[in-house]
């Protein structure tokens, strides 16, 4: 017969204060365990969700990002005839050549400086991205010395506001609109004429043709003849395929950060843990004398505290990722390391996380119980009884 789960749950109870410690310990490793995957897991997302599966980026070929990559008005000009874009309402092709350069712009409160993405947009781009939505302000006229500016932008940088003047590539550019594009990195970058900022930047080439697809089926028949095409030097790739490249490096980096804190945090959780146990076999010799004498086997008695040992574990799982769930309300801003820009996003807790988390936390009750419950259940009945 197996002892009951109650036996257990008040065992943990009459232990009040090294029951909470213990769960404490644990709570505070699956915490940082969950907010470093949440962190790696929302940058991930804020990126992937920049994109649309039905666009396709057309770059240099061995350019991994905008910044770096070049694409000739000449080579454009030949990308724009492809039959796979698609047509718009009004009969133009859905297509955008567009430029990205980094400025420097200085942090609030820090007073700091660090990069900004500045895009330069085609009359179309707006209708690739859909997402981006104007919030305060209007457009910039094209043809003008005007920007708009994502919404994340205009909250964390000095004098990032409407009518404010810009000074970036020899020139004062007008902020005329603020735009939010949700949880994406566009809510990061300062927009305005491509052909203007060209000029100013003094660039000859774009960063990047964006074109909508007519069907997204139609993207392996397009790519096989742009990168194939002799005149041209060019890759093509989805438009999410490109934003979860630019996510890679950052996210593995955190992981790696990550799981040498949660490693060297969770040795000190199994310790406390394993000296919780310790200390409920040392107190509790008569009683497990009393179970052996009452019938119950080893084998019992070893399942029972190791089902107590799991309970500390579970009960730390569960409060670590509670506490950790609040890491949601929380947006950062950080150094992407693949374009070396500002990107902000949040912490994005899901399913696996979750599940992970609680796992991870039952492995660190079970190595953690294993040996006090073990040497439980090798206890010699009489001598259990005679330390009584």
């Amino acid at each position: 017969m197996a002892i009951p789960l109650s036996y257990n749950i008040r065992n943990l109870w009459t232990r009040r204060l090294t029951t909470t410690l213990t769960v404490s310990g644990m709570a505070l490793v699956v915490f940082v365990f969950a907010a470093i995957l949440m962190l790696a897991n929302g940058l991930k997302k804020t990126l992937v969700e920049t994109g649309s599966y039905d666009n396709a980026v057309v770059l240099r070929k061995g350019a991994d990002t905008e910044v770096v990559s070049g694409v000739s008005k000449g080579q454009a000009a030949i990308v724009e005839t492809q039959p796979e874009i698609a047509i718009g309402a009004n009969g133009q092709e859905l297509l955008a050549k567009e430029l990205v350069v980094l400025i420097t712009l200085t942090k609030k409160g820090s007073d700091s400086p660090s990069n900004v993405t500045v895009r330069g947009i085609d009359v179309t781009s707006l209708a690739l991205r859909p997402q981006v939505k104007l919030v305060e302000g209007r457009l910039p006229r094209w043809g003008s010395s005007e920007v708009m500016v994502g919404s994340s932008i205009a909250h964390r940088f000095k004098d990032i506001e409407l009518n404010q003047a810009l000074c970036c590539g020899m020139r004062d550019w007008r902020i005329v609109g603020i735009f939010d594009a949700g949880n994406t990195s566009f809510s990061s970058e300062v927009w305005g004429d491509v052909d203007q900022l060209m000029q100013a930047f003094r660039r000859p080439a774009y960063s990047s043709v964006i074109f909508r697809l007519r069907t997204p089926s139609d993207f392996q028949a397009v790519k096989a003849r742009i990168e194939s095409d002799p005149r041209l030097t060019l890759v093509v790739k989805r438009e999410t395929r490109y934003y979860t490249e630019q996510s890679e490096m950052m996210a593995t980096f955190l992981r790696i950060l990550g799981i040498s804190l949660t490693v060297i945090f969770s040795l000190g959780a199994i310790i406390g843990a394993m000296v919780t146990m310790y200390s409920a076999v040392a107190n509790r010799t008569a009683e497990i004398g009393t179970l052996r004498a009452l019938g119950f086997q080893r084998k019992n008695i070893l399942l029972a505290f190791l089902i107590e040992s799991l309970l500390l574990g579970l009960l730390g799982g569960m409060a670590g990722l509670f506490f950790a769930s609040f890491m949601q309300l929380i947006t950062i801003s950080t150094l992407n390391f693949q374009t070396f820009s500002e990107l902000s996003f949040s912490f994005a807790l899901t399913f696996d996380i979750v599940y992970k988390g609680l796992v991870f936390s039952l492995v660190m009750g079970f190595v953690g119980g294993i040996l006090p419950a073990i040497r439980a259940s090798r206890m010699n009945i009489v001598d259990a009884l005679r330390t009584s």
